[in-house]
């Protein structure tokens, strides 16, 4: 796939160049996974995983932000159709992630939000500067977190603080999302990404590329059985997506402002 980058910036590693940086490119919006942002994205992986002079892919930022989720802009103009549409390549870029028989680490510096968060989760290894964020607050906006947070989280950091981060929405700091397992290293602001390419630079130089493969090959069965039903998560959230109540809530975000309280429902029938 021959592709134009608007919203990243790839390079060899100027360090190592067995490493491809890629490094999220539209600080000024945030770094939001919009549609332009999702097509670079699964490009720039599909093209390191392709080239034979690549070892390791190192997923970065240029700005202060890391990601802050998907676009609510361009999410609240989706119908039904162009949410399944935007899923699907969604997922297929997650899943090249996890897939690839290349390590993969993030090196994370800010907010690392909602899809972003969902994101770095895809990657082998995440290392964080001590000031980054991390968290699903998608149900404060009217969103789902079936992008894999909902199905992955579990895995990650076990069932009862997995409801935790996705029911309360609220964001935890990078020393927490270590102690609980959601990353595995902290350093000092600013070093994240020196520590990553120290990290893969350690993976490339004494592991073993046919056993790394196979391996990660094996552990991805447990994504794959999470996120199994991935279509029916993709087809409920684009319906919510175009419902009135996540219009509401994304509008009542973006211009700074509070949702309105709405009653919970319950799934019994009402009584007659």
């Amino acid at each position: 796939m021959s592709v134009t980058y608007n919203r990243l910036a790839v390079t060899d590693h100027p360090e190592d160049n067995r490493i491809r940086s890629i490094a999220l490119d539209h600080g000024e919006r945030n770094n939001v996974l919009d549609e332009r942002m999702m097509l670079e994205l699964y490009a720039a992986i599909e093209d390191a995983d392709r080239d034979t002079d690549v070892d390791g892919i190192l997923l970065g930022t240029t700005g202060d932000t890391f990601c802050a989720g998907a676009d609510l802009e361009e999410l609240r103009e989706h119908d039904i159709e162009a949410g399944n549409r935007f899923l699907t390549g969604y997922f297929e870029t997650m899943d090249l992630l996890r897939e690839t028989g290349k390590p993969a680490v993030a090196a994370v510096e800010g907010n690392c939000v909602a899809g972003g968060n969902e994101l770095v989760n895809a990657c082998d290894l995440i290392v964080a500067g001590e000031s980054a964020r991390f968290g699903q607050p998608e149900v404060l906006v009217g969103s789902t977190a079936a992008g894999g947070a909902l199905q992955l989280l579990p895995l990650i950091v076990g069932e009862k603080r997995a409801r935790e981060i996705l029911l309360t929405g609220e964001l935890l700091d990078a020393v927490e999302a270590e102690r609980i397992g959601l990353i595995n290293r902290v350093v000092d602001d600013g070093a994240a990404e020196t520590e990553a390419v120290a990290l893969l630079r350690q993976i490339l130089d004494r592991n073993s590329p046919q056993a790394y493969r196979v391996m990660k090959s094996v552990m991805k069965t447990w994504t794959n059985f999470a996120m199994l039903h991935s279509e029916m998560a993709r087809d409920l959230t684009a319906r919510v997506w175009a419902s009135e109540e996540f219009q509401e809530r994304a509008n009542a975000f973006l211009d700074g402002e509070t949702s309105e309280s709405r009653s919970f429902g319950g799934v019994r029938p009402n009584e007659p």
